[in-house]
């Protein structure tokens, strides 16, 4: 929910325009074809006794995460008192705008894959973006499966298209090559089982899952680092944006940021909702709201302070981030950043500077 603050220093016209646009990434309250994906385990394809879902397929990546807040939900209580609270419903989310802004497609032309003339719901083993949120969720669901969630020995490998070697498929496999991100997303679901006999408060509880989120799903984007090549079949301006749209990733984890619906939805609609191309150049892309090329200028804005400084921005903040009640700023200031317009930019680096020395 948007506090009073931001809520009351938001353009009345940008506000609006933003809630019209979350019709594109939610139906009925929950993320885009949520209703055509699978609510079982033993609904995934199966071969001689071992789970073997198609992430190449949009419904069925989807359905991996529809499985992991199904199972993990029990233990989400401290999140609030809403079915649509936990922190992975970001995931389900983002995976709805990286389709309807055409960025599952292939970017290189070769096939139809993704395409409104081929298969609408194909992830493109080429596309950057695919490949990136592969590494969320497929190493993710591979680790609740490891842990538990999914049933006792439950086992399960990946479907990859003919000819595609470089992605990793089992548990053993993703551990074996990405071993900070499997160990941080095992040590998030063991620690939402911990959760529960933990005798901290809900508020405390709610920081705690937070923290172990963000530090599974940031190591899950480091580890994305394999898909860099994919982003040559891009334009540099969209390639300029998918890099101050890791970087601002950075922000967000370290204040532990909760990504419920109501929270994604009302950043998501902020963001390109195409693909960008060569001669885009933000506050000016005609067919992109005002809202979406504001946005794209404080990414690029966030990204040339922090590269000015030799990467001090996003230290500072980090380490500006020390508490509960820091984090809580820290959230309120983004918030502030990225949905008021007159929000003064210039006084960001002075204000995390100040919030640093408390700690």
């Amino acid at each position: 929910m948007l506090n009073p603050t931001v809520l009351s220093s938001c353009l009345l016209l940008a506000c609006a325009v933003s809630l019209s646009s979350s019709a594109a990434l939610v139906d009925n309250g929950m993320p885009i074809l949520w209703a055509q994906t699978v609510g079982q385990v033993t609904d995934l394809p199966e071969q001689n006794g071992t789970l073997t879902p198609d992430p190449w397929s949009f419904l069925s990546r989807m359905s991996l995460y529809r499985l992991m807040i199904a199972a993990t939900d029990p233990f989400m209580g401290s999140m609030g008192t809403n079915a649509t609270d936990s922190p992975l419903w970001g995931l389900p989310l983002q995976l709805g705008w990286m389709l309807t802004s055409g960025r599952l497609a292939d970017p290189t032309g070769a096939t139809t894959c993704g395409l409104q003339t081929g298969d609408t719901m194909c992830i493109s083993t080429q596309s950057w973006w695919g490949c990136v949120s592969y590494f969320a969720s497929v190493l993710s669901f591979l680790s609740a499966t490891q842990q538990g969630f999914m049933g006792q020995g439950v086992q399960v490998q990946m479907q990859v298209p003919a000819g595609v070697k470089d992605y990793c498929t089992t548990y053993a496999d993703c551990a074996a090559r990405y071993p900070d991100a499997m160990s941080k997303w095992d040590a998030f679901f063991q620690g939402l089982k911990a959760s529960s006999e933990s005798p901290l408060t809900d508020k405390e509880k709610k920081d705690s899952i937070l923290g172990l989120y963000w530090a599974a799903q940031m190591a899950s984007t480091y580890a994305s680092a394999a898909c860099s090549a994919r982003q040559s079949h891009y334009s540099s301006t969209e390639v300029s944006f998918a890099n101050n749209w890791l970087n601002t990733a950075e922000y967000v984890s370290a204040a532990h940021f909760q990504s419920n619906v109501q929270n994604t939805v009302m950043f998501l609609v902020l963001l390109p909702s195409r693909v960008l191309r060569e001669n885009d150049s933000a506050p000016n892309i005609a067919d992109l709201s005002q809202d979406e090329n504001r946005t794209l200028t404080i990414f690029s804005w966030l990204k040339n302070i922090n590269s000015l400084f030799g990467g001090t921005l996003v230290r500072l903040w980090r380490k500006a981030m020390c508490s509960t009640e820091t984090r809580e700023k820290g959230r309120e200031m983004l918030e502030q950043l990225l949905l008021n317009p007159s929000f003064p930019t210039h006084t960001f680096f002075s204000i995390i500077t100040g919030m640093s020395r408390s700690c």
